[in-house]
């Protein structure tokens, strides 16, 4: 049986990664609209805080090994986890698919991280960290599907909570849904909805609802290096239900229009997956009621900002 993140997990994350993330910042673009700037966080995203739960509690544990932690990432988990190893003093190896954004794999190498390129979509390179970790010894991680990165990642919410006590509706991103897990296990013991956004291209929530289980889909967007896993997890489909949370589909089309938006009206950089959760509200994916007090959590930034600026 798979565990299931809960907000206990989440209490115990915050505490143990206190001393290393960054505390998320609130923006307020509009009168019921409130920006959760994760994309400040360190290694440029959200995935840091999983990370960082993940490699600390096996610390205080006595169970990393000598040979450190491996991840497969189509780059952010992996990012995160070079990053985390070396403030912990960690050895860490990543493996990525070859289609994963240059600007993401360079960061990582920048981290002196040992970083192999291999198949072009995330299950080939998850295969490969699986082989590596059995001949190695090093400890598997995983990029969103384990309780510990779930329910790092869940640590965003509360803080969310302290900056905005009155919010309704938080907007996060989904992909494998180890965000939208964790933050919908903190969210659902205040009484928040939590929408979750996927591409039309990617709906691994939605196929997990409709089916009753989470099932395998396609990976076709725009967004697909962060948000293109195949299937969503059980711990994603079990908050989707406990929860009542909604779940809605985006263009790739409506993605990149909210993420240009967001450059051009709010001098804001993010990657097409961070834009999702805009993207939601720009297109009326998600109508909200009058006077809905909303979040949408833009959750990473490690992207090549040259398409944004227009050059005379």
């Amino acid at each position: 049986m798979t565990e299931i993140v809960s907000y206990e997990d989440v209490k115990a994350a915050a505490k143990r990664i206190g001393p290393y993330v960054r505390p998320v910042t609130l923006t307020r673009p509009g009168k019921s609209l409130w920006f959760a700037l994760e994309y400040l966080q360190h290694a440029g995203s959200f995935k840091a805080r999983g990370a960082a739960n993940f490699i600390t509690a096996h610390m205080e544990a006595g169970t990393m090994p000598r040979a450190g932690v491996v991840i497969a990432s189509g780059g952010n988990a992996g990012l995160a986890v070079a990053w985390a190893a070396a403030r912990l003093g960690m050895p860490a190896t990543v493996f990525t698919p070859t289609t994963s954004p240059a600007v993401k794999v360079d960061r990582i190498r920048a981290l002196g991280t040992d970083t192999f390129l291999v198949g072009t979509e995330y299950a080939e390179a998850l295969a490969a960290s699986r082989e590596y970790a059995a001949e190695f010894g090093a400890l598997l991680s995983h990029a969103y599907d384990h309780p510990l990165v779930a329910a790092g990642a869940g640590t965003l919410f509360d803080e969310i909570k302290r900056t905005e006590p009155r919010l309704d509706t938080v907007i996060v991103a989904c992909g494998g849904g180890g965000l939208f897990a964790g933050v919908a296990a903190a969210a659902y013991q205040h009484g928040v909805r939590v929408v979750a956004v996927e591409p039309t291209g990617c709906p691994t929530l939605h196929a997990a609802i409709e089916a009753g289980r989470p099932v395998q889909v396609g990976v076709d967007s725009i967004a697909a290096d962060a948000l293109g896993a195949r299937l969503v997890t059980p711990a994603a489909l079990h908050w989707a239900r406990e929860s009542n949370a909604s779940a809605v589909l985006v263009p790739d089309e409506a993605i990149i229009a909210a993420r240009r938006t967001l450059w051009d009206e709010h001098r804001i950089v993010v990657e097409h997956s961070a834009a999702a959760s805009y993207a939601a509200l720009l297109s009326g994916a998600y109508r909200p009621a009058p006077g809905e007090r909303v979040c949408a959590v833009l959750c990473g930034a490690n992207t090549d900002p040259s398409d944004l600026v227009v050059r005379a």
